[in-house]
């Protein structure tokens, strides 16, 4: 198995992108927000590619931020940007047709991404969960904004309020995903819509996606704007360090004596 966060592959014009943490759940540090970055980049760039497949490899799409590397962040001395910052950027205005094929439990980027894909398939044993205020933090990835356009307010305010799971059908039923299929069948019923729509002219398609990206990337960044004035405090903040402490300690947190002050 590769060593590296990400792994590219080929199937004729349909570029796969897969999370390689599976121990970790696919949970993403730097490394992964890096080479994601860069497999969309490379993908952009490739004339014969038509169409991205995003997955996660094991029984995880993406469990979110690697916690432990969000308590010590890292600092670089290369000049380059790294991490969830230009990655989003890269998510958010990407030109061509992006599918994503949730095979397992998808939480914080591993939902928040989704409304900057095109098409969701998600197997039916597969679950999402939008853990922010539970972290103390508010959502990011501009899904302040996105995600009540996609699923309407009710719906994201339950979802992002409660950090409750949830399930499959539930996320058909809201609009998050397009199709829930067998967890046996999601990658062929992915592969099968992904050569159906790479057998388009490939110009029409980034065309197109033009688009259909001209209204929600302007909403996606005002909104990430605005997340990141409530992130800069909460970040840090008393109910953020103890949602880490208590991960890490295996326990559950104890807000109570955090005020809204």
């Amino acid at each position: 198995m590769s060593d590296s966060p990400i792994e590219v592959t080929n199937r004729g014009r349909v570029r796969v992108i897969t999370f390689n943490r599976p121990d970790q759940l696919n949970a993403f540090n730097d490394a992964q927000y890096d080479g994601f970055r860069k497999a969309l980049n490379d993908a952009e760039a490739d004339k014969d590619v038509a169409i991205v497949v995003v997955t996660g490899k094991g029984r995880a799409f993406c469990a979110g931020q690697d916690l432990s590397e969000m308590a010590t962040q890292r600092d670089y001395d290369d000049g380059e940007r790294h991490g969830f910052e230009p990655f989003i950027e890269t998510l958010e205005a990407f030109p061509k047709p992006l599918i994503a094929a949730v095979n397992g439990l998808g939480v914080g980027i591993g939902l928040t991404m989704l409304p900057h894909c095109d098409i969701v398939l998600m197997a039916d044993e597969a679950r999402l969960r939008g853990p922010f205020a539970s972290l103390g933090i508010v959502v990011e990835a501009g899904n302040s904004a996105l995600l009540p356009q996609t699923v309407g307010f009710a719906n994201a305010a339950h979802l992002l309020y409660t950090s409750d799971w949830i399930p499959a059908e539930t996320c058909k039923e809201i609009g998050l995903v397009w199709k829930v299929v067998p967890q046996g069948d999601l990658m062929d019923e992915t592969f099968m819509l992904a050569d159906k729509i790479a057998a388009q002219p490939i110009p029409s398609l980034i065309a197109t996606k033009k688009l259909l990206l001209a209204t929600r990337a302007e909403a996606s960044k005002a909104a990430r704007a605005r997340e990141r004035e409530h992130l800069s405090y909460l970040v840090g903040g008393p109910a953020n360090l103890e949602a880490i402490a208590a991960f890490q300690e295996k326990r559950q947190p104890d807000f109570s004596r955090i005020s809204a002050d």
